[in-house]
């Protein structure tokens, strides 16, 4: 366990991103951003008008870690770094987020399906003496799923907190024919880059 000094603030609610960062080493504590009432208004995950895909999940990566740098100053909380990372799955320029039901992941399964598309994450962190940012992008083509294998998914359930309606780390996995680019970034924390940018801002890392 990393002393208090080299902890740092974690402003996401992905449990995949614990697990990652757990990996390297990273000792972290949870900010609840969304318990404290004025995230909404501060930091929205709709797309904006005229974003494409690699501004806006640059964008909501920045806001996450810079409204919880303000969160954190509010709260008198010990100054740490703070980090915040957003993924986002597209294809054909088209965001894919979280599918609100069974109909939209069966929608986004379908669309997927015998194709590439990309998955961008971003990752920024700040202190008041440090900022950085990155967005690491991979490609990920799908085999052919036949209609049966995308309802036998949706009810999983397991589509339904990922973007594009699906996790690498679970029964997907064996729809992937191919990746090029990071693993642990398509999961949705790019170990390699995030342990390199954690360095640079200071936090000793092997």
């Amino acid at each position: 366990m990393q002393s208090a000094e080299n902890m740092i603030y974690l402003a996401s609610k992905s449990p995949r991103r614990r697990e990652l960062l757990r990996q390297i080493g990273v000792d972290f504590e949870l900010l609840q951003l969304r318990s404290d009432g004025r995230r909404g208004m501060d930091v929205t995950e709709e797309v904006l008008r005229g974003e494409t895909p690699e501004v806006y999940v640059a964008r909501v990566a920045h806001e996450k870690a810079h409204f919880a740098n303000r969160i954190v100053k509010l709260r008198n909380m010990p100054s740490r770094l703070i980090m915040g990372a957003d993924t986002t799955v597209t294809i054909d320029g088209r965001i894919l987020g979280k599918p609100g039901s069974v109909t939209e992941a069966r929608g986004m399964l379908e669309l997927l399906s015998g194709r590439t598309h990309q998955v961008l994450t971003s990752v920024a962190v700040c202190s008041d003496a440090f900022q950085g940012q990155f967005t690491q992008v991979s490609e990920v083509r799908f085999c052919k799923l036949s209609p049966e294998a995308i309802q036998a998914y949706c009810n999983t359930k397991e589509p339904f907190d990922k973007a594009g309606g699906y996790g690498i780390q679970g029964m997907a996995g064996q729809f992937i024919e191919h990746i090029s680019g990071s693993h642990s970034g398509i999961m949705g924390l790019p170990l390699y880059e995030t342990a390199q940018l954690l360095k640079q801002a200071g936090l000793p890392l092997l």
